[in-house]
């Protein structure tokens, strides 16, 4: 282990020499068993034997979500099905879906890294949390319920589809933690004060994850809920939650790096940056058996620290996204992403973090409208005040963006919340 409930660490060398030897066998593992990788090689001049440290990572191909795709469904397997104990796949809504498979060990591994994970966050033997993160295809579920397991917790697996169900049992179970996306813990709260229950509460920590999430909204949930809230990161691909997680100081996400290794790479040179420099995240699974990839392009923005953390641990951190490459809008010929409009709301104190952004084309040039929700305690209508704060937020968002764009506040919780990965752009652009 990296860490464990007492924080004992690997130093940095011990970390590399590991890492070193698990890519070596990684390599072999991967030409002899997997077609795709065998060929990637081979058209580049490479064997197994070319690779004799981590630092020859940078001589192997990439691995992209189409290559998933292109290989649809099993093609990327490097064992037979018969050793496969688990299929998880992404939801297929931008074309095929991505599937990956896990043998036994993969998901003791998962397991092991999502507990590491739920103790950074405080998690106990002597906890009940519940898992509101959706179960099935999606990882989410069975990846917080199978983590929370290993330590020992009170699993409550309550998914979701049903939040006043899900705060009456939070109260008659007497729920210590909660995973699920911070969205949807957002929406948990506001059930919970409509219902009267914020004071019957035991929760004392969150661990949030399945989709980005600012500094406000961290605070905000934390004050709603008066609890210590941790991100957690993962992809299915890679494995599901449990890639990283947040310690105590919030100084980034420690990365779980004896089974995953990762790389922030310059997304135009596909080069590495330096510890501190915003990239794209790539990973390479050192230990997965049933689908281990190469130099995964997650497409999400980061920078990396290797610096010991002042919780005393010493894996490497990466930093809140910054946002993702795919999800980039061009916009008049400026680059935005929808991460840039919840960090501009942040100075805005009237209203919540939950925003919508449309994007549309008129006369053949974009339109961005950004929808904004008031908050309960700054509600009203008089129209006065109302002009006044949208001026007061177009200014910051054309701050923030470079280019201007029509603010419509609308009233508190108007907003779909989502039970899932909360959903903050509408591109009209694309039904042209």
């Amino acid at each position: 282990m990296i860490w464990n409930e007492t924080k004992e660490c690997m130093s940095r060398d011990q970390m590399t020499n590991l890492q070193s030897a698990r890519l070596v066998k990684l390599v072999d593992y991967v030409y002899h068993n997997v077609e795709f990788y065998r060929k990637k090689m081979q058209a580049v001049g490479l064997m197994p034997g070319d690779i004799k440290s981590i630092e020859d990572i940078t001589k192997l191909p990439f691995t992209t979500k189409d290559d998933l795709r292109d290989n649809y469904p099993f093609g990327l397997f490097a064992v037979p099905n018969s050793e496969i104990v688990r299929i998880h796949a992404s939801s297929g809504t931008t074309g095929k879906a991505t599937v990956v498979g896990y043998t036994r060990r993969d998901l003791d591994v998962w397991a092991e890294c999502v507990a590491r994970c739920m103790t950074m966050a405080g998690v106990t033997k002597d906890d009940v949390i519940q898992i509101a993160y959706g179960y099935g295809l999606f990882t989410g579920g069975l990846g917080a319920h199978d983590g929370a397991q290993k330590i020992g917790a009170t699993v409550v697996p309550m998914s979701t589809g049903n939040s006043k169900k899900l705060t009456t049992m939070m109260v008659d179970f007497g729920a210590t933690a909660i995973a699920c996306t911070p969205s949807y813990l957002l929406h948990i709260s506001e059930v919970l004060a409509e219902e009267g229950l914020l004071d019957k509460i035991k929760l004392k920590a969150a661990i949030c994850g399945a989709e980005p999430w600012t500094e406000k909204m961290h605070k905000e949930i934390e004050s709603r809920l008066n609890i210590k809230a941790f991100d957690i990161y993962g992809l299915s691909e890679v494995m599901g939650p449990g890639v990283a997680c947040d310690c105590e100081f919030h100084k980034g996400l420690h990365v779980c790096e004896d089974h995953f290794y990762p790389e922030i790479l310059n997304s135009a040179t596909l080069t590495p940056v330096a510890d501190g420099e915003t990239g794209e995240l790539a990973f390479t699974t050192l230990t997965k058996e049933g689908i281990p990839l190469i130099r995964y392009r997650t497409k999400d923005l980061t920078s990396i620290d290797h610096s010991v953390c002042d919780c005393g641990r010493t894996s490497a951190r990466i930093s809140r996204f910054k946002g993702r490459v795919d999800d980039m809008l061009i916009i008049r010929g400026v680059n935005v992403f929808p991460s840039q409009i919840e960090a501009a709301l942040v100075e805005v104190e009237e209203v919540t973090p939950h925003y919508m952004m449309i994007v549309d084309r008129k006369n053949n040039l974009d339109t961005l409208e950004v929808q904004v929700e008031l908050d309960q305690k700054y509600y009203t209508d008089e129209i006065r005040v109302i002009e006044a704060l949208t001026k007061k937020i177009g200014h910051v968002i054309q701050q923030a963006l470079g280019i201007s764009a029509k603010v419509k506040i609308v009233e508190p919780q108007s907003l779909v919340r989502s039970q899932g990965k909360a959903v903050h752009v509408i591109d009209n652009r694309k039904l042209y």
